[in-house]
């Protein structure tokens, strides 16, 4: 790593932490919170299953094109929503932070559930939920979690569990809330910061959020297996 990249990074270190002490109920209740919102709809936002099911029948039904239009539509959504609040570039940057991961929570949390209803799982039931929230960890932290023993299974396996662990709920909504953080405060801060540029910073924050909404929808599709409908 040259110089460039060992001061981007240690500037990206410092304000990670500032930015979780900065963003407002980033706790368990702040991620299942997001996760009502977008199952319930919010705002301009209809219900998850309702938006689903619209596309479901522009696809005449075909579940996969559905599921592959809610992904394109969230990339969009996460895109759209960070370039908004990246758009100040370094100097706003940190200040920003949680309303973008509040936006993209809440994106991807609707993304996910969409994905969920079309593949005929209940969103009302708290397994399903769980599953939901550990597809926005991603595979990599998943698999990890998994072989550390922080998660006891992967998504499908957390749907349909014999039953429900109330004690899960609050692990994978700390662990959702965490990993959203460590994402927009470092990994896309650092790059902000290295260029110092605000509409470059804006540009990226666009394609950080969007490839990201991309990957965990690409994950909730293969994971998130057809069950029959009730």
């Amino acid at each position: 790593m040259g110089t460039k990249g060992k001061v981007t990074s240690g500037v990206a270190r410092q304000l990670a932490p500032r930015a979780i002490a900065m963003a407002p109920g980033l706790t368990s209740s702040f991620v299942r919170e997001a996760l009502h919102r977008a199952i319930a709809g919010v705002g301009p936002l209809p219900a998850a299953s309702k938006a689903a099911d619209a596309q479901l029948r522009e696809q005449k039904g075909d579940v996969d094109k559905a599921i592959h239009e809610v992904i394109e539509n969230h990339v969009r959504y996460a895109g759209a929503q960070g370039f908004v609040t990246n758009i100040g570039g370094v100097v706003t940057a940190a200040l920003t932070i949680p309303t973008n991961v509040t936006g993209l929570a809440l994106v991807q949390c609707r993304m996910v559930a969409g994905i969920a209803h079309l593949r005929g799982h209940d969103l009302d039931d708290p397994r399903v939920r769980n599953a939901i929230l550990a597809c926005l960890l991603g595979r990599e932290s998943v698999d990890k979690l998994v072989k550390k023993r922080k998660l006891p299974a992967p998504p499908m396996a957390l749907a349909t569990a014999p039953q429900h662990d109330p004690e899960l709920d609050r692990r994978i909504s700390t662990e959702v809330g965490t990993e959203m953080v460590a994402r927009v405060a470092g990994k896309r801060l650092a790059v902000t910061v290295g260029r110092r540029v605000p509409v470059v910073g804006g540009l990226v924050g666009l394609g950080a959020d969007g490839y990201a909404t991309w990957k965990i929808g690409r994950y909730a599709s293969s994971e998130l297996l057809p069950r029959a409908r009730r």
